[in-house]
């Protein structure tokens, strides 16, 4: 039982983990049909935040406060990856909508040079992040341990898909931005600005990358290259999910979790990775349009 529980937890908070990751890119994808190479550059930068935030914390504010750096970092994490994805539309995204190869290579040439920016400010070794003290230890069930920083990350990917649903269904701005994605040109005939749509949508899945590389730091070190590798698994997860679908891409995610997981306490890490690739190759051949396609009001 203990180790179900532990497989099972394993797969849902690596699922979680990856959702936050792709649920950007869903957004990105879906709706501007950009192939954004560079989004593990904010996977980066969410990181990196977090480890100024705590040197500041560590050089500038009282020890006693030292544990609450984290709390700090989460919301600065997203505004940095915003700020950083709403410049990037702004300069060159714009200019290649409806583009996927252009901007395929477009954006992997800009990952790179993020890439290299942050080698030449924090230095090509990884960095570590001292995690807060109330993270430490576990939960105890049946007798498995759950630590308490993967069930803290589990927390935010549902207080994030919360607040991203809400947005998208309560607000008018959510709404604008779920009609460009059903008919862009009809939205735009009836007086929604697409430019400003897809520049604020760009921002927020920028922002949610940037939160995800924030919740990387608890389980590991850092450096330039922490978004590569996840960027090929979040665009395995929008394709399996559906293009453009967010609750298909919460089952693409949990799915290629639960699937990798399994697989590596099977056959180790390397074989996971195989079988994961097989098996979505392999659904893809019956279901080329994923696991929940996105409804569209245009007609064919």
């Amino acid at each position: 039982m203990a180790v179900v529980i532990t497989q099972l937890f394993n797969g849902i908070s690596l699922g979680s983990i990856l959702l936050l990751i792709a649920l950007g890119l869903a957004i990105t994808f879906g709706l501007m049909n950009v192939i954004n190479m560079a989004h593990g550059e904010f996977i980066m930068a969410g990181a990196y935040t977090t480890y100024v935030v705590q040197q500041a914390f560590s050089h500038y504010i009282p020890a006693s406060l030292f544990n609450y750096y984290y709390v700090a970092a989460i919301p600065l994490s997203f505004l940095i990856g915003a700020l950083l994805g709403f410049v990037l539309e702004k300069t060159l995204i714009r200019f290649l909508y409806h583009r996927p190869l252009d901007s395929l290579l477009a954006t992997w040439g800009v990952s790179l040079i993020l890439q290299q920016v942050a080698r030449s400010i924090f230095g090509a070794p990884n960095v570590a992040v001292t995690a807060p003290t109330w993270l430490d230890g576990g939960l105890t069930i049946a007798g498995a341990v759950l630590p308490y920083k993967r069930l803290f990350i589990i927390a935010l990917v549902t207080i994030c898909m919360v607040s991203l649903y809400l947005y998208l269904d309560k607000t008018a701005a959510g709404r604008k931005m779920r009609a460009v994605t059903m008919n862009r040109s009809m939205a735009s005939s009836l007086g929604v600005s697409t430019k400003k749509v897809d520049a604020t949508a760009f921002a927020i899945g920028s922002g949610l990358a940037g939160i995800a590389g924030c919740a990387l730091t608890v389980l590991g070190p850092i450096g330039s290259t922490i978004g590569t590798y996840y960027i090929v698994d979040a665009f395995m997860i929008v394709i399996l999910g559906g293009i453009g679908s967010l609750i298909g891409t919460v089952f693409g995610a949990l799915s290629v979790g639960m699937l990798g997981t399994i697989a590596e306490f099977w056959s180790g890490a390397s074989m996971a990775k195989v079988i994961v690739f097989v098996a979505i190759i392999a659904f893809l051949q019956f279901k080329p349009a994923g696991l929940l396609s996105a409804r569209t009001r245009s007609l064919e």
